[in-house]
């Protein structure tokens, strides 16, 4: 069994030169750090952030065959699309969830009882990913623009790892600013955030090292000094290769 894995990220996917979405250095790693060998890796996407709009579950499922992964996919809109949400879910290797609008999600995954089933998928060894909204998730909170363009706090994130998290660090300018003065103030605990392309992989509870898709990103550490404000440590970034 694998030992619980999350990697949480700001990138994941990429653009294909003849199709509309491919698994990036990222979605590869997650892969293989499900140790499936032998048979074709069973993915889960799911796109509850977004509101599970089917053109997108179209182009999931070409960049699935393109990389050799058996997917499907957990719609909640306007019902769930299985009859044993955990069942399936504990019958993948890999589930990466996709950006969008982590207010909705967290609050729509509830309704569903996700907030109790991660926890034992994640448990059981099946790695847990994603990207925006599918990296926030997992932690106690972060940054969101889910209530309008000027980003609020989240604070009711599933807690899995006791941290906070800042995605799009580097893209878009309101992230860095707001999610240093929320974690000096205490609305958020300490946390990890990353440029666009960068992924925060994590065994249990346990920051274990900070890998990019893309050359020179970044991803750092920010935590309150004790006087009002904040200090953000760079972490090292291991570049992945580009898959083959």
């Amino acid at each position: 069994m694998t030992e619980p894995t999350i990697l949480a990220t700001s990138g994941g996917w990429s653009r294909g030169s003849r199709y509309q979405l491919t698994y990036g250095p990222l979605l590869h790693l997650a892969l293989e750090l499900s140790g499936v060998d032998g048979r074709r890796p069973k993915v889960c996407h799911i796109g509850t952030a977004g509101g599970d709009q089917q053109f997108w579950l179209a182009a999931e499922d070409e960049a699935a065959r393109l990389a050799g992964v058996e997917a499907s996919h957990l719609n909640l809109f306007p019902m769930p699309n299985v009859d044993d949400i955990e069942a399936h879910l504990l019958d993948q290797d890999v589930i990466w969830v996709n950006g969008g609008s982590v207010a909705n999600l967290l609050a729509v995954w509830r309704v569903h009882g996700l907030d109790e089933i991660f926890p034992r998928v994640w448990q059981a060894g099946v790695v847990l990913g994603g990207v925006s909204a599918g990296s926030l998730c997992w932690h106690i909170g972060g940054t969101t623009d889910s209530y309008g363009p000027d980003l609020r706090p989240v604070t009711n994130g599933l807690a899995m790892l006791p941290y906070s998290n800042g995605v799009h660090y580097d893209s878009e300018k309101q992230r860095r600013p707001l999610f240093q003065k929320l974690i000096a103030d205490g609305t958020l605990p300490a946390g990890y955030a990353t440029d666009d392309g960068v992924g925060l992989l994590y065994r249990g509870t346990i920051f274990v090292e900070a890998l990019t898709e893309v050359p020179d990103r970044g991803a750092y550490f920010v935590e309150p000094t004790g006087d009002g404000t904040a200090t953000e440590t760079a972490l090292p970034v291991r570049l992945l290769p580009s898959p083959s």
